[in-house]
């Protein structure tokens, strides 16, 4: 199963993802976790300390790699390097495990402009490629808001996308942009959860801006979530309330 999750930043996607990665491994699935949002904590969520988290390198920099892989030398911006470079042992080399969950930490390329075709950009498009498409893990991949790493091909063998949103106009307005996103690039199906959830008129808002057949499920605001944020814990070591929740969305998704 592969699985995307994305958003607007600060909606709740990081605890999504790692929980649903949490009841997958409990269910004694091989689960890799992909963090591919520059701004995301998905290794605290899991449960990695920050000393822990320090000896992890991104991705995109470890140049040594990224220099191997594709053919490319330190000013490579104009010259020629590999656009297909082999990436199928990477994950297993490069990933670390916690709680019976794999983190494979992707990283960002910092670039002046969007869409750089440069060897870091192509290593990272290629490795989210071959996960998608190789393999019997269970892949989550917590994706900043959008789908820059996915090119037309990838994008629709994804299984199942899903947009966090909360109760607020900007959020559901991302939710509509990436549906439209998704489907140029040939998805299928795009679900949404309702996230931070303090009443019935927050289901009602996101239920009437949200198409039917779209909505997976909803979380509650939780307090737990954030005292687990506050002392840098993981969102599934929380009350079970939230832990249920989430247990029905993975239900639902097979």
């Amino acid at each position: 199963m592969k699985i995307a999750v994305t958003g607007k930043g600060g909606v709740g996607k990081t605890t999504l993802v790692s929980v649903l990665a949490g009841l997958y491994a409990r269910d004694g699935k091989n689960v890799l976790a992909v963090d591919v949002d520059p701004d995301s904590n998905l290794g605290l969520a899991l449960g990695f300390t920050e000393s822990e988290l320090e000896s992890i390198t991104p991705i995109s920099e470890m140049s040594d790699l990224i220099a191997e892989r594709t053919g490319s030398t330190k000013d490579s911006f104009g010259k020629f390097f590999k656009i297909n470079p082999q990436v199928h042992d990477i994950p297993d080399k490069f990933a670390r495990e916690k709680n019976g969950v794999r983190l494979l930490v992707m990283g960002t390329v910092e670039t002046g402009g969007g869409g750089c075709v440069c060897p870091e950009h192509v290593l990272l498009k290629r490795i989210v490629s071959h996960l998608v498409v190789d393999g019997d893990s269970v892949v989550i991949m917590d994706m900043e808001a959008g789908l820059e790493h996915l090119g037309r091909g990838t994008a629709g063998m994804v299984d199942f996308f899903i947009v966090v949103t909360e109760p607020g106009s900007r959020s559901i307005q991302t939710y509509h942009r990436i549906k439209q996103l998704a489907r140029d690039l040939g998805v299928k199906k795009v679900y949404v959860v309702g996230n931070k959830i303090r009443s019935d008129g927050d289901r009602e808002f996101i239920e009437s801006r949200v198409d039917a057949d779209d909505l997976l499920g909803f979380i509650s605001y939780s307090d737990d979530v954030i005292d687990a944020d506050k002392r840098e814990g993981s969102p599934f070591e929380t009350g079970e309330a939230v832990i249920s929740e989430i247990e029905a969305i993975k239900k639902k998704l097979g």
